[in-house]
């Protein structure tokens, strides 16, 4: 059974940092992502890092103060968050595909963010 759990996430102060984890397990993943949806808002794309980790995404609001990282001996994805902002706001989920394929087919049931002013 395929089970991605996060963690780390909590209340912080403008410009803290947090470090999120995404523990996977049940088969070997390729692409992995983190996502985030704030109230009243889409889901949207945080960041992705490739099978290998050679490869990694940032959406623009994230580049220069998140880093995207994994470990495939402990099946863990990483989102290291430095100079939080309000707008950072948001439940943070990770995804994962399959090795065979981009799509996003697994998901986590989320972590809460909150960064206060």
């Amino acid at each position: 059974q395929v089970q991605l759990v996060e963690s780390g996430g909590g209340l912080v102060q403008t410009g803290d940092s947090l470090r999120l984890s995404c523990a996977a397990s049940g088969r070997t993943f390729g692409v992995m992502g983190w996502f985030r949806q704030a109230p009243g808002t889409e889901r949207e794309f945080v960041s992705a890092i490739s099978q290998s980790g050679g490869t990694t995404e940032y959406a623009d609001s994230v580049k220069g103060r998140f880093t995207i990282s994994r470990d495939n001996a402990k099946n863990t994805v990483y989102l290291q968050m430095n100079s939080l902002k309000p707008e950072d706001t948001a439940v943070y989920y990770c995804a994962a595909s399959r090795i065979t394929s981009g799509t996003y087919r697994y998901w986590g049931q989320g972590t809460q963010v909150t960064v206060s002013s």
